[in-house]
């Protein structure tokens, strides 16, 4: 079961006032319908059969059946924590977020970030988001947003983009 997105999804991602949370956009965002199943499960955790099943249910994705592929056994597979955690999630994360901020600097920040494309350029860009994103947000809603940083970020990555302050 490959999940793939409706012409209805692709409408509500492109709406920030769409009747979606964010587990939904996220969900939208990762059914290419080249993940199956069960990548979604490692990326969304345990629930991910029901968000999709609903999101499914709601008209925002269809399920396209996978081609056989060949079988491959890794040598070691890595946990689902590890395998969830990656540079390009959290900058896609934050991206979303600064874009749901009605305020000049989220616009310019989230070009910023959009344009990296090194590992210590998006590491700067994720930080200087995080450093201004105060001034754009609730408290609460930043601090949602460094959990979820601290969730996808890269074990390597992690403080230097939530403990390591800006040079003034």
């Amino acid at each position: 079961m490959q999940p793939r997105k409706t012409d209805l999804a692709h409408a509500a991602l492109q709406a920030h006032r769409a009747p979606l949370d964010l587990r939904q956009r996220r969900a939208l965002i990762l059914c290419d319908g080249k993940r199956d199943l069960a990548e979604l499960v490692t990326l969304l955790g345990d629930d991910a059969p029901a968000l999709i099943a609903r999101l499914q249910r709601d008209g925002y994705l269809h399920v396209a059946q996978p081609e056989p592929a060949p079988a491959a056994v890794p040598d070691a597979a890595p946990s689902a924590a590890a395998r969830r955690r990656s540079l390009v999630a959290a900058r896609i994360y934050l991206l979303d977020m600064l874009a749901l901020q009605r305020h000049p600097a989220a616009a310019r920040l989230h070009q910023l970030l959009q344009a990296t494309r090194g590992e210590d350029d998006t590491v700067h860009a994720l930080r200087l988001a995080l450093a201004q994103l105060p001034a754009m947000a609730s408290d609460g809603y930043v601090g949602r947003v460094r959990e979820r940083l601290r969730e996808v970020l890269p074990e390597s990555c992690l403080a230097a983009v939530l403990d390591t302050p800006l040079p003034a």
